[in-house]
């Protein structure tokens, strides 16, 4: 618990000095060609849109410089760059800025393990990281290392939303084809209907037609896939992001909550478990 406590500490400290720092002063300088350039207007600021960075890459850019200033002991960013991304993933509404309850929990006890005075033992510890992790929480997700303890390297698993969220498509359009089938075998009345006037069209579309579709999606979703959950996670060897599916297909498992999966770039052999949400190496593995 230790490395990992003063790993969570340096995040900590990461996070509360950074959400305390007060906004920079604007600086206004002149260009060469008389151009009055904004030293505050950074890419992500850009009215530009062709430059201007989506939410996501503006949390990745957040992320990553937490972790490089804190772990790896080097800024890629100033004060000032930072002080300018937070308050535009703030403005954008992401809650990698925000911390829930539980995180700022973890994060309390990792700095007070660090000075000497603990705020709860190890098994409680471990439980809230764990359920943080279940949550989907990034605070308590970390790179590739190694435990001196174990002699293993490992490195942390989340989920993969996206993949997961296509997984549903298939099924999506299966019952549209459904529905609009059914609207052409009862003489479009579905779409007369839909053509209704407000509110009753609005209702009838929302309240009604949506639900039903979302509903149909889902079953036959879950009538072929059950349980299923996609982890992604970086190889502890290269780095590389790999991901694997979890679950069962046709009531076929995909083998309970380990799977072996095979890095994509260097080849090497990784074990990814559903239930503690880590990559570890097999026993002999070369990182």
């Amino acid at each position: 618990m230790a490395a990992a406590a003063a790993a969570s500490a340096s995040t900590a400290a990461a996070y509360f000095y950074f959400l305390r720092t007060p906004p920079p002063i604007n600086k206004v300088e002149v260009g060469e060609d008389g151009e009055v350039v904004d030293s505050k207007i950074l890419q992500y600021c850009s009215i530009d849109k062709k430059e201007k960075k989506s939410v996501g890459e503006l949390e990745q850019d957040f992320l990553q410089a937490l972790q490089a200033f804190y772990y790896e002991g080097k800024a890629i960013m100033s004060n000032e760059e930072f002080d300018n991304l937070k308050e535009e993933l703030m403005w954008e509404g992401s809650s990698v800025v925000m911390l829930s309850s539980d995180e700022q929990k973890f994060l309390e006890a990792s700095i007070a393990y660090v000075s000497g005075k603990p705020i709860m033992n190890d098994k409680e510890y471990d439980d809230l990281k764990q359920r943080l992790k279940m949550e989907g929480s990034e605070i308590v997700v970390e790179g590739p290392r190694c435990s001196l303890r174990s002699r293993k390297v490992y490195s942390d698993l989340s989920v993969d939303y996206l993949k997961m969220l296509l997984l549903n498509v298939p099924a999506t359009v299966i019952a549209l084809g459904l529905f609009f089938f059914l609207d052409d075998v009862t003489g479009f009345e579905i779409s007369y209907l839909l053509e209704l006037p407000e509110p009753y069209s609005f209702i009838f579309t929302w309240f009604a037609a949506v639900p039903l579709l979302v509903w149909l999606a889902q079953a036959l979703t879950n009538a072929i896939i059950k349980d299923f959950l996609i982890l992604k996670g970086p190889c502890p060897n290269c780095g590389t992001e790999n991901t694997s599916f979890f679950g069962t297909i046709l009531s076929i498992s995909s083998g309970g909550s380990t799977n072996k999966v095979k890095c994509t770039n260097c080849s090497t052999e990784m074990v990814y478990d559903s239930a503690t949400r880590l990559i570890t190496l097999p026993e002999g593995s070369n990182a």
